[in-house]
């Protein structure tokens, strides 16, 4: 028996240039308070091909389907339904910032029961409301399902996902949202990915834009994650954040290393540096074969029976692996004298961890 490892080595940020490429503010930053808001609702779909829910094991279908039908001025009463077109879902969506009434926004349909596929159904209109219990959009329309699911007697087929779909612009905005930019107070942008170097860089970068055009200085650093902004004199919210959002920072990244080992994903940081250290990695292989043999009595012998008697072989071969000295100022020569070794990426997440441990690794080691 033989055990292979089959991965992926990805390296981010492989470079020729140390310093990392410049981004727009817009990219690393977000205004504080402007926010997406999380909706839900529940809803029934129709017009299923008979993979709908069954109401035996799913009972909430059956009654969301009588109170439908008796507000629409149908009395059913009590009486059973064996129908398989209809399914009970929830309806998800986040409701961005500055939508007005009448604007529409994409919407997520999931199923609740056991109903096989929503492929062909269709969402029954469905409010959408937020934590605070307010109907925010009404969403309805035709479900794109992109998972498909066949089955016969003998054999099934199930591809992607067929129980969830997405309805592109399937709620209406009933409740605006009527925040704006003045309304949050004093601005502030939120670094996504919080340093120090980056917000001063940040900083920096818009007092020198605010000096060249408005004559004042109008962002101030606040911590590793928040920049402190002002708003120059005659100048609305809108128009400036538009102009300091397509300015170019370069920002800086700590040190580290991602691996998963699950899927033997290696994922190694631009600033990444490893200590001198010798390395030495060998591979064990292991073979068991199965040699079954037929034992048979001796002629005319008496009590004798016929047995199959097991016979194994293991064989284990342990490639030898030389010493290698690895160090690393730069990824490049990281990456070099990590291929150096031969290795496969299962061996090269075993060597980090290793070094790691040593001492040698000069980043965070992250393990997925």
């Amino acid at each position: 028996m033989m055990i292979r490892f089959f991965a992926i080595l990805v390296l981010a940020f492989a470079v020729a240039s140390p310093a990392a490429s410049a981004v727009r503010i817009k990219d690393i930053a977000q205004l504080e308070g402007l926010r997406d808001n999380q909706l839900i609702g529940y809803g029934l779909v129709i017009g299923l091909q008979g993979t709908g829910d069954s109401m035996s094991n799913a009972p909430f279908t059956q009654q969301s389907m009588q109170s439908m039908l008796e507000r629409l001025g149908i009395n059913v009463g009590n009486r059973s339904m064996r129908t398989r077109n209809v399914a009970a879902v929830l309806v998800t969506a986040d409701l961005p910032p500055f939508m007005d009434r009448g604007q529409r926004i994409d919407v997520t349909v999931s199923s609740l029961g056991d109903a096989a596929s929503l492929m062909g159904g269709t969402l029954v209109m469905t409010p959408l409301s937020g934590p605070d219990d307010v109907v925010h959009a009404l969403a309805q329309g035709a479900i794109a399902v992109s998972g498909t699911s066949a089955q016969g007697q003998a054999e099934s087929f199930s591809q992607g996902v067929p129980t969830a779909g997405r309805i592109p612009n399937g709620a209406i905005i009933e409740l605006p949202n009527q925040t704006r930019p003045g309304d949050i107070g004093p601005m502030t942008l939120n670094l996504k990915n919080p340093d120090f170097a980056t917000a001063v860089r940040i900083s920096d970068a818009i007092n020198a834009y605010s000096l060249q055009h408005f004559g004042v200085r109008t962002a101030q650093e606040r911590d590793f994650r928040s920049v402190s902004l002002t708003l120059p004199r005659g100048m609305g919210p809108t128009r400036y954040m538009a102009d300091i959002g397509d300015i170019l920072v370069e920002p800086d990244t700590a040190a580290r290393v991602i691996v998963d080992s699950r899927t033997g994903t290696i994922v190694i940081g631009q600033d990444v540096q490893i200590s001198t250290v010798a390395v030495t990695h060998g591979s064990l292989t292991v073979r068991i074969t199965e040699t079954p043999q037929v034992s048979q009595p001796a002629p005319l012998s008496r009590g004798g029976k016929t047995v199959v008697v097991p016979r194994t072989n293991i064989d284990s071969d342990e490639s030898g692996g030389q010493l290698q000295i690895v160090h690393g100022t730069t990824l490049r020569t990281l990456v070099k004298g990590l291929n150096q070794i031969g290795l496969k990426p299962s061996g090269i997440i075993a060597i980090l961890q290793a070094i790691k441990s040593a001492g040698a690794l000069q980043a965070e080691l992250i393990t997925q």
